[in-house]
């Protein structure tokens, strides 16, 4: 019988031009302290958001994952189901991404990616970004959902009372990893200690 290993643990980050690069920065930084490999794919529209969002340049943000490639590279590992992967986090994914990808017809490295993630039965997670919501938003992502995707809004969570915009966007990330199966302790969960603490101080 021929010998089976075990799936790389590697994970596609994707970046869209939605708002929002903050949550992908913050997950690039925390896959690495865990030793989880990332693939990045950056949009064009991403690189524009980024000068807008942060002070970061393309070459700083590369530096915080593993491997980068540039979105126009079809042909980069990426694009093939023989690539193995954990899955892939699109933070945060813009309509025109969630479109492309619930209709299947790709233009770019980032979105044939996703595609492959969903076809190779693997997790693909859509930080989406828009609001308010129209019905082609809700099909696309109802198509998404329906093919196994999962789409996770960044809607911050209050009941851990939260003091700065960093704890905000730890919880997001840190629940955003839990659908990969990869824990983290970068956020306070929801537990009895949480709860009595959470009681105590509303007394």
């Amino acid at each position: 019988m021929p010998e089976t290993t075990p799936v790389p643990r590697r994970i596609i980050v994707g970046v869209t031009g939605a708002t929002g690069i903050i949550y992908a920065v913050r997950a690039l930084e925390v896959l690495r302290s865990i030793d989880v490999e990332t693939h990045l794919v950056v949009s064009k529209s991403a690189e524009l958001t980024m000068a807008y969002e942060t002070d970061l340049s393309r070459s700083d943000l590369a530096a915080k994952a593993d491997h980068a490639y540039a979105v126009t590279d079809v042909g980069a590992p990426l694009s093939s189901g023989s690539f193995r992967t954990s899955g892939m986090l699109i933070a945060p994914a813009s309509m025109r991404s969630v479109g492309e990808i619930a209709s299947g017809v790709t233009s770019s490295l980032l979105t044939r990616a996703a595609d492959v993630v969903l076809k190779e039965r693997r997790p693909l997670v859509l930080m989406v970004r828009e609001s308010p919501l129209n019905l082609i938003h809700l099909r696309n992502m109802a198509a998404i959902t329906e093919a196994g995707g999962t789409i996770f809004p960044p809607v911050p969570a209050f009941y851990s009372r939260p003091s700065t915009l960093e704890e905000v966007v730890d919880h997001t990330v840190g629940r955003a990893l839990d659908q990969f199966g990869l824990h983290t302790d970068i956020f306070p969960r929801w537990d009895d200690e949480l709860r009595k603490s959470v009681a105590k101080g509303g007394e």
